[in-house]
Protein backbone atom coordinates (compact mmCIF):
# COMPACT_ATOMS: atom_id res chain seq x y z
CA UNK A 1 0.00 0.00 0.00
CA UNK A 2 1.45 3.25 -1.00
CA UNK A 3 1.67 6.18 1.59
CA UNK A 4 -0.69 8.62 0.10
CA UNK A 5 -2.86 4.82 0.53
CA UNK A 6 -2.07 4.87 3.87
CA UNK A 7 -2.84 8.07 4.72
CA UNK A 8 -6.56 7.82 2.50
CA UNK A 9 -6.87 4.50 5.23
CA UNK A 10 -6.49 7.12 7.95
CA UNK A 11 -8.94 9.84 6.71
CA UNK A 12 -11.66 7.79 5.31
CA UNK A 13 -13.70 7.43 8.57
CA UNK A 14 -15.93 10.55 8.95
CA UNK A 15 -15.15 11.01 5.18
CA UNK A 16 -17.77 11.71 2.99
CA UNK A 17 -16.51 9.57 0.35
CA UNK A 18 -18.31 9.57 -3.22
CA UNK A 19 -17.71 7.09 -6.34
CA UNK A 20 -19.02 7.02 -10.07
CA UNK A 21 -17.51 9.12 -12.62
CA UNK A 22 -20.51 12.09 -13.23
CA UNK A 23 -21.04 12.26 -9.49
CA UNK A 24 -16.66 12.13 -8.31
CA UNK A 25 -16.22 15.19 -11.35
CA UNK A 26 -19.09 17.33 -9.91
CA UNK A 27 -17.99 16.78 -6.15
CA UNK A 28 -14.29 18.16 -7.52
CA UNK A 29 -15.83 21.30 -8.82
CA UNK A 30 -18.00 21.56 -5.68
CA UNK A 31 -14.51 21.56 -3.75
CA UNK A 32 -12.61 23.77 -5.97
CA UNK A 33 -15.63 26.18 -5.24
CA UNK A 34 -15.85 25.87 -2.04
CA UNK A 35 -12.42 26.66 -1.10
CA UNK A 36 -12.69 29.24 -3.33
CA UNK A 37 -9.91 28.19 -6.11
CA UNK A 38 -10.37 27.98 -9.83
CA UNK A 39 -12.09 25.03 -10.85
CA UNK A 40 -10.22 24.42 -13.60
CA UNK A 41 -6.98 23.43 -11.19
CA UNK A 42 -8.04 20.04 -11.32
CA UNK A 43 -8.85 18.49 -15.03
CA UNK A 44 -9.13 15.77 -13.76
CA UNK A 45 -10.86 12.86 -16.04
CA UNK A 46 -12.08 8.91 -15.47
CA UNK A 47 -12.70 9.81 -11.43
CA UNK A 48 -13.07 7.19 -9.40
CA UNK A 49 -13.41 8.29 -5.84
CA UNK A 50 -13.45 11.59 -4.45
CA UNK A 51 -13.10 11.73 -0.45
CA UNK A 52 -13.46 14.88 2.10
CA UNK A 53 -12.93 14.43 5.64
CA UNK A 54 -14.09 17.88 6.83
CA UNK A 55 -12.84 17.67 10.34
CA UNK A 56 -9.18 17.66 8.88
CA UNK A 57 -9.63 18.78 5.47
CA UNK A 58 -8.40 16.12 3.87
CA UNK A 59 -9.29 15.07 0.33
CA UNK A 60 -8.26 12.59 -2.21
CA UNK A 61 -9.43 12.13 -5.61
CA UNK A 62 -8.83 8.64 -7.68
CA UNK A 63 -8.53 8.62 -11.27
CA UNK A 64 -8.08 5.48 -13.38
CA UNK A 65 -5.08 6.64 -14.81
CA UNK A 66 -2.35 9.35 -14.54
CA UNK A 67 -3.22 12.60 -16.36
CA UNK A 68 -1.16 15.37 -18.35
CA UNK A 69 -2.44 18.52 -19.05
CA UNK A 70 -1.45 21.27 -20.98
CA UNK A 71 -3.07 24.94 -19.49
CA UNK A 72 -2.46 26.57 -22.49
CA UNK A 73 -3.00 30.31 -21.95
CA UNK A 74 0.41 29.87 -19.58
CA UNK A 75 2.05 27.00 -21.90
CA UNK A 76 2.73 24.49 -18.95
CA UNK A 77 2.14 20.96 -18.78
CA UNK A 78 1.01 19.57 -15.27
CA UNK A 79 0.79 15.55 -14.60
CA UNK A 80 -1.65 14.36 -12.14
CA UNK A 81 -0.98 10.97 -10.54
CA UNK A 82 -3.78 8.65 -10.39
CA UNK A 83 -4.27 9.34 -6.33
CA UNK A 84 -4.31 13.19 -5.57
CA UNK A 85 -4.40 14.25 -2.43
CA UNK A 86 -4.20 17.72 -0.21
CA UNK A 87 -5.43 19.35 3.33
CA UNK A 88 -7.44 21.82 2.09
CA UNK A 89 -9.04 25.54 3.13
CA UNK A 90 -10.15 28.56 2.26
CA UNK A 91 -7.82 29.52 -0.86
CA UNK A 92 -5.18 26.51 -0.37
CA UNK A 93 -3.88 23.17 -0.83
CA UNK A 94 -1.77 22.27 1.04
CA UNK A 95 0.68 18.87 1.71
CA UNK A 96 -0.42 17.99 -2.14
CA UNK A 97 0.89 14.90 -3.29
CA UNK A 98 -0.02 13.34 -6.97
CA UNK A 99 1.22 16.63 -8.86
CA UNK A 100 3.99 18.17 -11.04
CA UNK A 101 4.80 20.62 -13.29
CA UNK A 102 7.13 20.81 -15.87
CA UNK A 103 9.50 23.58 -15.71
CA UNK A 104 12.05 23.33 -18.41
CA UNK A 105 13.35 19.59 -18.87
CA UNK A 106 12.24 18.63 -15.77
CA UNK A 107 9.33 18.17 -13.70
CA UNK A 108 8.93 19.36 -10.29
CA UNK A 109 6.60 18.43 -7.52
CA UNK A 110 3.95 20.60 -6.55
CA UNK A 111 3.08 20.47 -3.05
CA UNK A 112 1.15 23.74 -2.35
CA UNK A 113 -1.13 25.57 -4.35
CA UNK A 114 -2.56 29.54 -2.84
CA UNK A 115 -3.92 32.63 -3.15
CA UNK A 116 -2.89 35.04 -0.81
CA UNK A 117 -4.69 37.81 -2.04
CA UNK A 118 -7.80 37.10 -3.72
CA UNK A 119 -7.46 40.77 -5.21
CA UNK A 120 -4.06 40.55 -7.07
CA UNK A 121 -5.99 37.91 -9.37
CA UNK A 122 -2.69 35.51 -9.05
CA UNK A 123 -2.85 31.73 -7.67
CA UNK A 124 0.25 30.93 -6.87
CA UNK A 125 1.87 27.06 -6.69
CA UNK A 126 4.76 25.70 -4.15
CA UNK A 127 7.30 23.52 -3.80
CA UNK A 128 7.65 22.95 0.02
CA UNK A 129 11.17 21.21 -0.36
CA UNK A 130 12.81 23.98 -2.29
CA UNK A 131 11.02 26.89 -1.40
CA UNK A 132 10.70 27.79 -5.33
CA UNK A 133 7.04 29.27 -6.09
CA UNK A 134 5.65 30.82 -9.18
CA UNK A 135 2.30 32.24 -9.36
CA UNK A 136 0.28 32.97 -12.67
CA UNK A 137 -3.56 35.02 -13.45
CA UNK A 138 -6.05 32.60 -11.70
CA UNK A 139 -7.80 33.24 -15.32
CA UNK A 140 -5.37 30.69 -16.54
CA UNK A 141 -6.84 28.43 -14.42
CA UNK A 142 -10.53 28.77 -15.40
CA UNK A 143 -13.03 25.47 -15.76
CA UNK A 144 -13.70 26.39 -19.79
CA UNK A 145 -9.89 26.66 -20.24
CA UNK A 146 -10.31 23.37 -20.69
CA UNK A 147 -11.89 23.45 -23.80
CA UNK A 148 -8.75 24.84 -25.19
CA UNK A 149 -6.49 22.36 -23.97
CA UNK A 150 -4.81 19.05 -24.69
CA UNK A 151 -4.85 16.07 -22.58
CA UNK A 152 -3.23 12.69 -22.49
Amino acid sequence: MSSRSQIIAGNREGAEVHTGEDLCKQKSLELLEEICLPKGLLPLDGLVEVGYNRSTGFVWLKQKKMKQHKFQRIGRNVSYDTEVTAFVEKHRMRKLTGVKSKEFLIWITISDIYIDDPSSGKVAFGNSTTGISRSFPVSAFDLDEGNNSSST
